[in-house]
Parts: C-alpha cells; structure tokens; sequence
C-alpha cells in the first residue's frame, strides 16, 4: 500500500532535501542551453563502474543517489531523462583482485581489456561480462530504471568513432591540458591514447611517436618487434586514457549530469577541461565523500573490504541501505556492520512519521526519495532494537520462538499480517549469530547494583500481567531513583527526580551482556514479566 503523495512543481522547486538543490542546478544548465538555441530532447544522467572488481555497495550508492536526483529533477520539470550505468570493460586488467577464484588464470591475462579476460567464475566469456552481470542483478534487484551501457561495445561498434576523430584533432590541446598533471617520467611517455595490440591483445602503455587527424591513425613502437604501427584510432583498436576517455565520453553521448567521490575531484576538473576543448559541455554533479571500512580505510572492489550488498541484505531491508546512501552524501562514513540496527529502525522512523508531515516536510523526508515520492505506510510494530535485545534475551534459535513473544505482546499480528515484520526477524536472527552472540560479555554488577536488581525483581514480581510498557517503565524508573543512579537536577517528566542512563545500561551489561539496548518497559512488555524475573534472577545467581 502506497502513499499517494500530491506534489507541485513550485513545492518540489523550493524543496531544501540535496536532491532538490542539484536538479535545481541541472534545470538552469537545460534552460541556458534553449536560451542559447540548442534543443534539449532529454537531460542524460550517468554513473560509471569499472568492472576490474566485483561490484560494492559504494557502487549501489552512487546509482541510486543519482537516481534520487533524476526523480527529483522530473519533479520540478518536464523535460524527459534517462539514466546510463556505464561499464568501463575495455580497460586493461592492472592487477588481480584479492576476492576472486582461479587467479592463476587472470594473472596470464594482465593488460588485457576486461571483456577479453577470461572469467575465473566460469559462468561467463569473460571476467568484464561476468561483473557487468553483477553490476545489472544487483541494480535490477533494487528496482532502478537505467540502460546499461558497456564501453567495449561502444568502441568496437563505432559509436565512440566520431568523438574518438574529434579527440585525434585536438591531440595537442588534450596533450596541454594533462602533461602538467602528470609527474615527468610518466609525463615523457603519455600518450591520451592507447593502442591495443593486434598480436598480444594487450592495451598498451607506449608512447605515441606520430599522429596524422586527416586519416584517423596513430603511430607507436610495438614494445615486442621495435617495430613502427600505424593503426586507427576507432573500431576499438585504441582506446583512450581514463581522464581524457572521460571527457570524451561527455561528449559522445551528451552526458549532462555525473556524480564521483571526492578521491577524483581532481581527475573531474581535468577531463572537464579536456570535454571543452573537444566542444562540449561539462556535465553537473558533485563529488560524494567516500565510504570507510571499520579500520577507516577506503573501500576497494579489488581488496574487498567493507561490506558488500549481499552482506548487508542478509541482515537488514534495500531500504535500511538507500537510507544509509541517501543522508550526508558529502560527509565520510563508516560502512560496517554496526551501523545496520540504527538505519533500519531510522528507515521505519521516517516512514512513521511521513503521513504526519505537510507537503514541505515530507520534501525533505529520507522516504519521500527513497521510494521516488510514493513510500509505503508504516506499520512496524516493533524496533530491531528490540527484537535483537529479544533474540539476546531469550537466546532465540529460530523465527517461531521470536513469533511466540511478539504475539502475546501484540495479539493478531503474524507474519502474514505483517510480512515485513517477519523478515525484520529473520534479520534479527541472523545478526544476533554473527555479531552480538559472539560478542556478549556478562558483567558483574557490584553490591549496590545488586540491591538495585533484587528491588526490581520484587517490584516486577508485584505488577500484574496485563501492565504496559509504560508502566513497567515508571517502576524502572522508580526502582532507579537511588544513588549512584539519582540525578537530582534533571526531572522526569512526573517532576520527579531523574534517573543516570548508568542505571540502564546496568541493566543491558549485567543481564544481556550487552552495552546497550532499547527502551527497557517495552522490552520487559515484549519479553514477558516472568521471563524478565527469571533472568534477573539468573544474573544474580552468576555473580553470587
């Protein structure tokens, strides 16, 4: 069930969600372009992928980031686009990747064009086709709309020829722009572009020594025979280097909006320069920070560090990950597992409270975008938090045990009225066994914290069956309001006394052997007033 949403053009226009600011910027570049005279069919997004590494999440993130600002762009206009993912299978095979099978195999094959490596998969012709069937299942998997596009088959089929001409004609102008970029011995032998070997079909890293626009070649030493080449610069018998490869591209397909992360700022300006001089117009975009892995180094396809999708997706929900994508694209962030449990239940957050919201609010609601501007309504019972710390409590095996607690607390929900429920306790499941099982360490408490724990094992022994949460909260609270855990300056909201987060995080560390949890009534609600007397009862006995 969908939310229908009524947006106009003037709400989506001023909406402040970044989305909205960069399909701001892309509308004014569209309208100076009809200003100047030239006709905007349709606005063209792109994102890349170098297939060198089986695809990552880094990758997901910068589709559907794109794809977020392509929705919000058709928001406030009605100029057609289209999104290409572009597959860079044409460049040579530098090294081999640590997380691949059969490396022996790829290591006979450096320097090759991916698409001419041979699979160590074995599912596939070869190593490029095999991760661009990667790159299309996981995005068909998430539902994006985007044509793909593979640079193997651009060269070859000829399309790239004419901007590949226009490239040759204005060697020396690309030639200007990247020899000071570049340190003097690397300087000395570049050449924007690369020739890929008849014989070993290797692309090549020579030099250049001559080039003639008029008929379309380029002439290298064949680092085999010494022997001068000519060859043509099209029908994929070269290829370009990657900045001026970029650049070109721009131009060959009228690219008018690319995201990259902020490790090519640099490489953005320079194949910006390059794309002018061969007369077009450098695409809009922004650079995005870049993800970290738990030693915060960068994440790598080819080391394959971090986590990937299928990790995260055996844990959590596509849309728990489109929400860590979607917030503070500009700011470094630690991609592990420990930041699962908090965007699953911030997803369900911003969908709770998205029917509250007026038309403005839920502009800049994560939801909004995450589900191109129709989310589903809420209706999630129950936290992560929470059936982790039940999964921790009750040392859950398997879903019907989970099932058993959430029914009594919950009467007539069941996985078939709540199948979204029941997948965020599969979920829970498994990261409960990965992560917190082995990761559980009971403390214990000292002899004042056992006094605090025997009163609230008597005071929850004297409630009745039936109290709710909030009840089971009050007399937390109530049995907490001692020292070391009084905090007199701050008060509750019944004027009485506060009470020290110590006081629950006691209660986490010494009875679940964990350092956190959620709201300890509505656990208590969940789990069951007995189970929770037995398991203080069960701490106590530990430590005696």
């Amino acid at each position: 069930m969908k939310t229908s949403v009524k947006v106009t053009k003037e709400q989506a226009l001023a909406g402040k969600a970044w989305p909205f600011e960069e399909a701001r910027r892309l509308l004014a570049r569209a309208q100076a372009q009809k200003k100047a005279g030239k006709p905007v069919d349709f606005v063209l997004f792109e994102t890349g992928y170098g297939p060198s590494g089986l695809p990552h999440i880094g990758t997901f993130g910068e589709v559907a980031r794109t794809s977020w600002v392509r929705h919000a762009f058709e928001t406030i206009c009605d100029i057609p686009t289209r999104l290409i993912a572009f597959s860079d299978d044409m460049d040579g095979l530098r090294k081999v990747p640590d997380n691949v099978p059969n490396k022996e195999l790829l290591e006979k094959h450096l320097g090759q064009p991916l698409t001419k490596v041979p699979d160590p998969f074995g599912t596939h012709p070869s190593f490029g086709e095999h991760n661009n069937a990667r790159l299309r299942a996981f995005l068909d998997h998430f539902g994006f709309e985007y044509e793909f596009m593979s640079s193997t088959e651009c060269y070859r089929s000829g399309r790239f020829d004419q901007a590949l001409l226009k490239t040759l004609s204005r060697f020396d102008e690309v030639m200007a722009i990247m020899l000071p970029s570049l340190r003097e011995e690397r300087a000395a032998t570049y050449s924007p572009f690369l020739p890929v070997s008849a014989t070993s079909g290797v692309v090549l890293q020579v030099p250049v020594t001559a080039h003639d626009a008029k008929a379309g070649t380029i002439t290298y030493e064949d680092p085999d025979t010494k022997e001068q080449i000519v060859t043509p610069v099209t029908g994929g018998r070269c290829k370009l280097q990657w900045k001026p490869d970029w650049a070109m591209r721009w131009v060959a397909l009228g690219v008018d909006y690319e995201m990259a992360g902020k490790d090519l700022i640099d490489s953005v300006k320079l194949s910006g320069e390059i794309c002018r001089a061969l007369g077009g117009v450098a695409p809009e975009g922004f650079n995005y920070e870049l993800f970290l892995d738990e030693k915060g180094q960068k994440i790598s396809k080819s080391k394959g560090n971090g986590l990937t999708i299928d990790e995260w997706l055996r844990y959590a929900s596509p849309e728990s990950l489109s929400l860590f994508m979607y917030r503070e694209p500009k700011a470094a962030k630690r991609l592990y597992f420990d930041v699962i449990p908090r965007n699953v239940d911030e997803y369900y957050q911003f969908l709770d409270g998205f029917e509250r919201q007026d038309p403005r609010q839920q502009l800049s609601n994560p939801v909004w975008h995450i589900h191109s501007g129709k989310p589903p309504k809420a209706d999630m019972p129950i936290s992560f938090n929470m059936l982790l710390t039940l999964v921790s409590s009750s040392n859950a095996e398997n879903a019907e045990t989970l099932w058993g607690f959430i029914g009594r607390y919950r009467p007539g929900v069941t996985p078939k009225t709540h199948p979204k429920l029941n997948e965020l306790v599969e979920y829970a499941i498994h990261y409960f066994r990965d992560f917190v099982l082995p990761e559980k360490r009971f403390r214990e408490p000292t002899d004042g914290e056992r006094a605090a724990l025997i009163d609230l094992r008597d005071a929850l022994s004297q409630l009745k069956t039936e109290a709710s949460a909030e009840e089971i909260q009050n007399v937390v609270y109530e049995v907490g309001r001692r020292e070391p855990f009084l905090v007199q300056k701050k008060k509750a909201k019944d004027g009485k006394p506060g009470v020290s987060l110590d006081w629950f995080n006691l209660l986490y560390q010494v009875l679940l052997g964990q350092e956190k949890g959620p709201r300890f009534g509505s656990f208590v609600a969940l789990y069951g007033l007995q189970n929770t007397v037995d398991m203080i009862d069960g701490a106590l006995a530990r430590s005696a």
